[in-house]
């Protein structure tokens, strides 16, 4: 017998709106910290993930920055396939989770790493405000965007039976 013969008690046609979202902050959470690494540190190279320290250890760290986001964006699109092929998926609480992710990573990579923790800046020899601003307001925008859509997901039942 094969294993596609097999029934599958986990099977629902029931949308699971939790597991949607997450499932999108997750990916959310993945693609945007492979924008930052990718644009900022490896194409302009404007810094590392850890900045204090010996430029080895910023390749390192942008090194394990890199697998911890492949191992994300991999484990989120396997939880997203197996909501879709459950019939689970909600296709708008997994949008409004993929944008308060990826908003949420950029906020707290704003706010936490270069101020608090001040484990790298968005560039050095230059004048902060701007970046700073430009990158903080964007995650605002992005956060605020998948909050307003989850909120919005939540308040109207799917239309023609879409989710």
């Amino acid at each position: 017998m094969t294993g596609s013969s097999l029934p599958d008690a986990r099977a629902t046609d029931v949308p699971d709106n939790r597991s949607s979202t997450l499932a999108g902050v997750l990916i959310g959470i993945a693609v945007m910290a492979a924008v930052d690494e990718i644009v900022f540190h490896q194409l302009l190279a404007w810094h590392h993930f850890y900045d204090r320290s010996t430029p080895s250890v910023g390749l390192l760290s942008d090194g394990l920055l890199h697998a911890a986001e492949l191992l994300a964006l991999v484990g989120g699109f396997f939880w997203f396939a197996d909501l879709r092929r459950r019939g689970a998926l909600a296709a708008r609480f997994a949008w409004g989770g993929f944008l308060l992710g990826a908003g949420g990573f950029q906020l707290f990579d704003g706010l936490v790493d270069h101020k608090v923790l001040r484990l790298h800046q968005i560039r050095y020899g230059v004048h902060l405000v701007p970046y700073d601003v430009v990158w903080n307001v964007g995650g605002g925008v992005l956060l605020l965007a998948g909050a307003a859509l989850v909120w919005r997901a939540r308040s109207r039942p799917p239309r023609d039976g879409s989710r």
